[in-house]
């Protein structure tokens, strides 16, 4: 990090595609490896109309703060809808009942800064699909990730028995 100044424009922050399907789609562009960021995650997020980045889900570890840069859209909080636009700040803390996902309910492009405490490993929990999602992002190591619906859970003991 000391040959990299600690400072970049939104402008020149690379954006590569992510998403799936029709439904989940946007550009992202991760700050943290260009800043040289280690326990502070931050993703610049553009969404179309009508998108959204990631599935509704919790996190059981992990805070995340968003900022909204450009457009309005809709926060979904605990199912709940609540309206958003530029300038709004949104804090969404560990634990049960604040599963959230932004979505793009506009007919013009919505910005935002999608920061994390990121903590690892982290488990996190997908409400509309039953789904749990383990994760190791541990600087220097290959990403890691385990994702299992909740009904297909093996015993601790499964296979350690001869």
């Amino acid at each position: 990090m000391a040959n990299n100044p600690p400072i970049i424009h939104i402008d020149a922050i690379e954006r590569t595609a992510f998403g799936q399907g029709d439904e989940f789609a946007a550009r992202l562009g991760r700050l943290g490896p260009v800043l040289g960021m280690e326990k502070l995650g931050c993703t610049l997020v553009e969404l179309e109309p009508g998108k959204k980045a990631w599935p509704y889900h919790l996190h059981y570890g992990a805070e995340e703060l968003f900022i909204i840069l450009a457009g309005s859209g809709s926060l979904r909080y605990d199912d709940t809808q609540h309206a958003i636009k530029a300038g709004d700040i949104i804090f969404t803390p560990p634990g049960e009942n604040t599963a959230h996902q932004i979505i793009n309910t506009s007919n013009a492009l919505l910005r935002y800064l999608a920061l994390s405490s990121m903590e690892s490993p982290e488990l996190c929990y997908y409400p509309d699909s039953g789904k749990y999602g383990a994760y190791s992002f541990m600087p220097g190591a290959p990403r890691k990730a385990f994702i299992a619906h909740e009904d297909s859970a093996a015993q601790y003991w499964d296979g350690e028995l001869l």
